[in-house]
Order: structure tokens, then sequence, then C-alpha cells
């Protein structure tokens, strides 16, 4: 059984860093995709990040590139997100999610910013981002 579990999420000011963690187990980390994906209140889940280390693809969502990386260890089983330069924007409960699927070469990509494409949550943690 497949289980992610989010840390690291705090309250920080405009402009600070902080990194995010989400620890998986169960499976064959190495060949799945994982994302993060975000939400803030009121809002619908927006997509962050994505990586694939067996297709050697990364993505982010426009709001966020050039400011957060995702990033691996799939020895540890781990996927992390360094944000840097936060804003207020940020704020949101951040989310791990992974597609353990065996997927074609060709196929790898399809909707990889799409929460349905994610068969595995973890239970969120919580950004805080002040002016």
């Amino acid at each position: 059984q497949v289980r992610l579990v989010e840390s690291g999420g705090g309250l920080v000011q405009a402009g600070d860093s902080l990194s995010i963690s989400c620890a998986a187990s169960g499976g064959t980390f190495s060949n799945w995709k994982m994302a993060w994906f975000r939400q803030a209140p009121g809002k619908e889940r927006e997509f962050v990040a994505a990586d694939s280390w067996g297709d050697a693809w990364r993505y982010y969502g426009d709001s966020v590139k050039g400011r957060f990386t995702i990033s691996r260890d799939n020895d540890q089983k781990m996927v992390f997100l360094q944000m840097t330069s936060l804003k207020p924007e940020d704020t949101a409960v951040y989310y791990c999610a992974a597609d353990p699927k065996v997927t074609s070469y060709s196929s790898s990509r399809l909707n990889y910013n799409q929460p349905a494409r994610y068969d595995y949550w973890g239970q969120g943690t919580q950004v805080t981002v002040s002016s």
C-alpha cells in the first residue's frame, strides 16, 4: 500500500525560502511519477511541479517556474520541494502526489499537471507566507 507523508510546512515571510518533504512507502519508488499540488482556501487544486526520474522529465507550474525546484532521493524514497522568493500568494496547503502506474515513454507526460492522474495523495502541509 502506497503511503505519502508531507512535512516541513510553516509560517515564513515574503522573500524567504522553505523546503518541504514527502516521505513515501510501498512499491518501487524510482518508477513513480511524483508531483506537488497546492490548494488555497476557496480555490481549486493547482499544479506546482512534477518529476519522473525514469523518463527524465520535470515540469513546473507557470506561477512557480524559476522559484521552486522539485527533487527526489530514490534511496530514501523522498521527494522535496525547495521554494525560494516566496510570495503571499504561495500560501496554501501543499500536497504530495504519486502515480505508480507503468507507462510507455510516449504517454509518460500525459496529464502530468492534472490531479486525476495521481492515485495517491498525502495529507498535506500548510505553507503560509506573510507580507
